[in-house]
């Protein structure tokens, strides 16, 4: 009687073993789908700001024209990309196309910012400065929403290869998640050192 005692107790520790590495990936994959709603918001809040940005522009920018219908083409893409990644934050190739949506919007409003420089009545106006102040706002709580979305991947995807929730994770197909990388175009360019 003790050896099928003995038994139980093994197998039943063995389930409880195998159910706490289920829930450990399950808690991980939840961790970064939550993370990516926090993006969902900050980036919506982002493409909010964008045409009022652009409607404010365009009384001082009549002749810029290529350069307003350029930001709200981007705009219009990266809100696709989000729509698509809100959908499943776990297809890879939806949080690629994202990051490159990102990418593009980020290209076109540098590039807005920068013509807007040379609008002094542009740059003065009250309401694209509060706009602009608004958008450099959302800019950084994207950037710290991306970051804890990107460490809870990471983690997840972490838990997901180790042995052994790796054999758990392949039985109840739990899949590799996607980092959401954003490049900017700034940080590839080589820094110009005058004297």
């Amino acid at each position: 009687m003790s050896g099928l005692l003995i038994t139980l107790v093994v197998i039943a520790a063995l389930v409880m073993f195998v159910v706490r590495l289920y829930n450990n990936l399950v808690e991980g994959r939840n961790g970064y789908q939550n993370a990516f709603a926090q993006i969902d918001v900050q980036l919506t809040r982002r493409y909010d700001l964008i045409p009022n940005l652009v409607e404010t522009a365009k009384g001082y920018m009549a002749h810029e024209k290529e350069t307003l219908e350029a930001v709200i083409n981007a705009r219009n893409v990266a809100v696709s990309g989000l729509n698509a990644a809100k959908v499943d934050p776990t297809n890879p190739e939806a949080m690629k196309q994202l990051g490159n949506a990102e990418q593009g919007l980020s290209g076109a409003l540098g590039r807005l910012f920068a013509l807007s420089e040379a609008y002094p009545d542009l740059k003065a106006n009250e309401n694209m400065m509060q706009l602009s102040e608004e958008l450099t706002t959302t800019e950084n709580k994207v950037s710290f929403a991306r970051q804890a979305y990107n460490d809870m991947v990471m983690m997840y995807n972490n838990l997901r290869e180790s042995v052994p929730s790796n054999f758990i994770a392949g039985r109840f197909n739990f899949v590799a998640a996607e980092l959401l990388e954003i490049e900017s175009e700034e940080k590839r360019e080589v820094p110009k050192v005058e004297f």
